[in-house]
């Protein structure tokens, strides 16, 4: 077991190392052919993946919250079985509408298809439809960078305000009784959101609309609908902004949470504040329930939770491929990467890059579904 334990640190590093080289190769290429296409396993890492006649190069695009585990799976895969995975990365939106348009192998998306989405993906998966495969989940961390400030505590009528262009000052009434032992400035809060549409931004907001309804008068959606505050594109594009300014405030995906930028914890009513993490994204997820039908395994998530060290604002990427209809020349890869990433051994990678594995109940169905694949 120690030495298993060993191998999966040694693989993430590795795939971590090498993910930005392998992608970089995949978006400049333009051989579409390749020498790895194998029946048998391939072993990297000390750990087997099951090529299976996986060959060529896949495109895809979608959800910028999973793109690090994307392309850790992606350095593993592609070393293992010598396919190219070009993951864009470019906004669960992009990615939706570039799958619906038949241009993607698979997209990967923090929100589930929409009824209209299924209906335009039945003209590209012929005899089938799009279908919802949760295969990421992890917490939507509420990012912050505010010089002398590191241990922040907001609400969720807090949060919807500060988004919302109401308390627009860090010392702030609401979030000085939140904070009693902070010193907040006088300094003007510069709220960050998404300029793309995107799953987080979804997420987030459904977060809002189920806990502080009163203080987020907005139907939701991909798209940002409060007025005011600034906007950048891509999980990556806000972070980025959030880094570099004091004073600043955003969401994206935890592990966009580096040097100069804080995780807000959330006071949810539970005995005590809950910070982002992989585990307390998972005992959030746990709670989800299937509520796709067919082959589709889109889920509930329960925003409301109050269970003690349960990080309510999560997301669950799904990555969407067709049940029917996939063509013939990457539907052998492309099982074959799902299957990878939905594998115990892929799964395994998650808790490492700050994502939370998908509970094994929903997991469990989700590699049965991959292998009916058609």
């Amino acid at each position: 077991m120690k030495l298993q334990r060993m191998n999966r640190r040694v693989l993430a590093l590795g795939a971590l190392a090498a993910s930005g080289a392998l992608v970089l190769t995949a978006c400049g290429s333009d051989d579409t052919s390749s020498g790895g296409g194998s029946s048998a396993s391939a072993t990297t890492g000390g750990s087997s993946i099951k090529c299976d006649n996986a060959k060529g190069q896949l495109l895809s695009d979608g959800s910028s919250a999973q793109k690090n585990a994307i392309d850790a799976w992606v350095a593993n895969f592609s070393k293992a079985c010598g396919v190219q995975i070009n993951y864009k990365g470019g906004g669960s939106g992009a990615g939706v509408t570039s799958f619906t348009q038949g241009q993607l192998a698979f997209a990967g998306s923090d929100s589930a298809l929409k009824p209209e989405d299924v209906t335009a993906s039945k003209k590209v998966c012929t005899g089938g439809q799009g279908i919802d495969l949760p295969m990421v989940g992890g917490p939507l961390a509420v990012g912050y960078n505010l010089s002398g400030v590191s241990n922040l505590v907001l609400d969720a009528p807090t949060l919807a305000k500060i988004f919302n262009s109401k308390i627009t000052k860090w010392n702030d009434p609401a979030i000085a009784k939140l904070n009693p032992s902070a010193k907040l400035p006088d300094l003007k809060i510069q709220a960050f959101h998404r300029s793309d549409e995107s799953g987080s931004t979804d997420n987030f907001t459904k977060y809002l609309i189920a806990t502080a309804k009163s203080d987020w008068p907005y139907s939701g959606g991909k798209a940002w609908q409060a007025k005011g505050g600034q906007a950048a594109a891509q999980s990556s594009g806000v972070a980025a902004q959030v880094k570099q300014t004091n004073g600043s405030i955003g969401y994206f995906e935890l592990s966009y949470v580096t040097d100069g930028v804080n995780a807000v914890s959330i006071n949810t009513g539970a005995s005590a504040p809950v910070a982002p993490s992989s585990d307390s994204a998972s005992k959030a997820i746990a709670d989800a329930k299937v509520v796709g039908t067919g082959s589709d395994l889109s889920l509930q998530l329960n925003y409301g939770t109050k269970a003690d060290g349960a990080y309510p604002i999560t997301l669950v990427t799904y990555e969407i491929v067709c049940d029917k209809g996939n063509k013939a020349d990457t539907l052998p890869a492309t099982k074959a990467f799902l299957r990878y990433i939905a594998s115990e051994q892929g799964q395994a990678l998650l808790p490492g890059l700050k994502y939370a594995p998908i509970p094994a109940d929903i997991i469990a169905k989700v590699r049965t579904t991959i292998e009916g694949l058609s």
